[in-house]
């Protein structure tokens, strides 16, 4: 089993770039791989390895400026999650592209997983589920809003347009891990919301702790790893992702006539053209040619079609 690390910290980093090689390396040296990313405001990432890999490579970030006391949320997994390691230096390390925002001045009250329940089903409260779309198809809490945005950057302008339905309303927010949160909760602060509250660890950790049968959580979470999802008590799920749009599909999915492995999907199949089609044909090509050779293709998930 692989452990599978998520974490975060909103901390300045005066020089990211400095830390980039060093951290890289450790990675490598343990067998670590996933997604670092460093900005100037922290850390952000989803890392997977042996669990004396991860301890490794979580203590040395520890050691980094702000980040001693530096938690994260595990889980398993049965294979290799991550095809490689990747430690980025970003503009943002999540992005909402609201220069103002800095979760370090202001953030809205953390509420425990335990008490989620009874914050979310007060009827003076407004639940918003901060994700992409494609992540709420897939899995939500029962009664939560989806702003229905494509990406994080678009959720200050469906806030700015949709706000007046949040008259005399206390607002709940939640996000896979926490990090999205803490951006949105300080944006509606400083957009005069006086009660904004969020739910700490996210959803990971909430399907953690709370028992599936007092679950408020409807279907699976979405995560950026190799397994696509997990459900209640972290378990992987049952989803994959088309490759050709990067939307989750379930087993019942690939059946459907629409679905050509790394090519189309019932999502996708007429959001694409036909040069598009031979061009994810092709590669598809290469990546069997890489399996017959016993290689895995760079990109490549448990699911076989490119990543």
């Amino acid at each position: 089993m692989y452990t599978v690390a998520a974490l975060y910290r909103f901390t300045p980093f005066d020089d990211p770039a400095a830390l980039q090689a060093p951290l890289r390396a450790l990675c490598r040296a343990t067998g670590t791989t996933g997604t670092l990313l460093l900005a100037r405001e922290g850390i952000n990432g989803t890392i997977a390895g042996s669990r004396e890999g991860i301890d490794r490579v979580l203590a040395h970030i520890r050691t980094l400026p702000g980040c001693a006391s530096l938690t994260c949320k595990e889980s398993t997994a049965a294979e290799q999650p991550f095809a490689r390691m990747k430690v980025r230096i970003k503009r943002e390390i999540v992005t909402m592209g609201q220069p103002d925002v800095d979760p370090r001045a202001a953030v809205g009250r953390y509420v425990d997983p335990a008490d989620w329940n009874d914050l979310v089903s007060a009827p003076d409260v407004a639940v918003i589920d901060t994700r992409n779309d494609y992540e709420v198809t897939i899995g939500t809490f029962d009664g939560a809003i989806d702003p229905e945005t494509a990406s994080f950057r678009d959720f200050p302008a469906w806030w700015n347009k949709n706000k007046d339905r949040f008259h005399n309303k206390r607002i709940a927010m939640f996000c896979t891990g926490g990090i999205r949160c803490e951006k949105s909760t300080n944006f509606l602060i400083g957009q005069g919301v006086e009660e904004v509250y969020h739910l700490k660890g996210g959803i990971l950790k909430y399907l953690e702790e709370v028992p599936e049968e007092e679950s408020l959580w409807h279907g699976s979470c979405f995560v950026f790893d190799g397994r696509v999802s997990v459900d209640h008590g972290l378990k992987e799920g049952r989803h994959v992702l088309c490759h050709a749009c990067r939307r989750p599909l379930l087993p019942e999915d690939r059946v459907r006539p629409q679905y050509e492995s790394g090519v189309s999907c019932h999502h996708c199949i007429e959001e694409t053209g036909a040069d598009d089609k031979a061009r994810f044909r092709e590669r598809q090509k290469q990546i069997a040619l890489a399996r017959a050779r016993g290689v895995q293709h760079l990109g490549t998930d448990r699911s076989g079609d490119a990543g």
